[in-house]
């Protein structure tokens, strides 16, 4: 009896171990400062559009996880509770308009929105993906 209740011991040492060793490493690491990092490519916001739309396996390879710099009118700008989206349209497609679309950093928000709708602007943010009718971009912060 007694063997089981060291080996439960030694059990319970290492998961409460493993356990502070996950927390501090990994659920606690620290993001990066997306509005500091240099961008990985500069496009137009049309180049960008078109090539997902022309060959979205090559451009998911080559775009998605990286940041980009994209300059572009900017068509419009969405405000959904607390996050704001940047809006580029390129085209209009079945389901409305498609382009890009930028989430902005919380502190990037207000700058956004007191940027005037068909100003040319770039914006800097994480691919995220395509999703057949948007690029989907994440953490944007104004250039200009």
């Amino acid at each position: 009896m007694n063997k089981w209740i060291k080996i439960i011991l030694i059990m319970v040492t290492m998961g409460a171990v493993g356990a502070v060793i996950g927390y501090v490493f990994v659920y606690n690491k620290s993001h990066p400062d997306f509005e500091k990092k240099a961008a990985d490519f500069t496009l137009t916001a049309e180049e960008l559009f078109e090539f997902y739309r022309s060959d979205q396996a090559s451009a998911e390879l080559k775009y998605n996880g990286k940041v980009v710099e994209v300059s572009g009118i900017l068509s419009e700008i969405e405000s959904i509770h607390d996050l704001t989206i940047a809006v580029f349209v390129l085209d209009e497609g079945i389901f409305g308009n498609e382009g890009i679309r930028i989430s902005m950093l919380e502190n990037q928000q207000e700058r956004l929105k007191n940027t005037p709708q068909g100003s040319v602007v770039i914006i800097k943010g994480f691919v995220t993906g395509y999703n057949e009718t948007d690029v989907v971009m994440e953490h944007g912060s104004l250039i200009n």
